[in-house]
């Protein structure tokens, strides 16, 4: 009788550990009428930024004043691609040949091109400019499977796509309470969003920024485990399992 109240005693452990269905779910209620309204975001230059910008024209004599390095025998496309950026000062400003410094912070990626075009256009006909922000990582951490800093290759990326470059959130993470850290202008700002919520797709946050902070809060149940010790939990496993194998072998 004691061994059965034991086992009992073990099951309830397990149960209460199990985690109910709604605190995993992400976008919980979704249909497919919901639209991201922010479907045409573009990060924004910001201080500290990298570009890698290069200007073509026809004639690549006239696009040649223009590119940095342009010219060197030689050279390779690594080293190039290096010689062709241009980090955004902490007013917001790029040095760029021919016409100095010219501010960036606060515009997207297409409105610098068209500013640079705008420019450039006066000196070189039809010119083609590559715009590319060469620093765009983002940093989660907390409970996701593989936290760290990621580089992203793309003009952006959203929340659940940043979370499957870390793995996804492991079963003790608090979906409904993701919290970010963001800079811009030197402001830092903090944010906390619930991805078990649909209209999650229509938050300005959706989308993230370069250099944005991800984590992941531990729910109730990771506190728990932590607080009661994995040791303790390993040997109340070994004993459940000790206890079904006796029961088996009495019957």
């Amino acid at each position: 009788m004691k061994i059965k109240s034991v086992l009992v005693l073990v099951l309830l452990v397990f149960m209460v550990s199990c985690v109910p269905q709604k605190d995993v779910i992400y976008f919980q209620g979704i249909d497919q009428s919901q639209s991201n309204n922010n479907s045409n975001y573009e990060p924004v230059i910001k201080a500290d930024d990298v570009l890698y910008i290069n200007v073509s024209t026809f004639e690549p004599k006239a696009s040649a004043p223009f590119n940095i390095g342009i010219g060197t025998e030689g050279i390779s496309s690594g080293l190039q691609l290096q010689r062709n950026t241009y980090l955004v000062d902490s007013e917001g400003f790029i040095q760029f040949p021919v016409f100095g410094s010219i501010k960036v912070a606060g515009l997207t990626k297409l409105q610098t091109i068209e500013l640079l075009k705008s420019k450039i256009v006066t000196l070189a006909k039809d010119p083609v400019i590559n715009l590319r922000i060469m620093n765009y990582k983002i940093t989660i951490l907390g409970e996701v499977s593989s936290p760290g800093s990621y580089t992203i290759q793309s003009d952006r990326i959203t929340i659940p796509e940043a979370l499957a470059l870390a793995g996804d959130m492991t079963l003790f993470g608090k979906r409904e309470n993701i919290l970010i850290l963001r800079e811009d202008q030197g402001v830092k700002t903090s944010v906390r969003v619930d991805m078990t919520d649909p209209a999650i797709i229509n938050s300005p946050y959706y989308y993230l920024t370069q250099n944005d902070v991800l984590y992941i809060e531990p729910n109730k149940r990771r506190i728990n485990s932590t607080a009661i010790g994995p040791n303790i939990l390993a040997g109340i496993s070994i004993l459940g399992f000790a206890i079904t194998t006796i029961l088996l072998l009495t019957k």
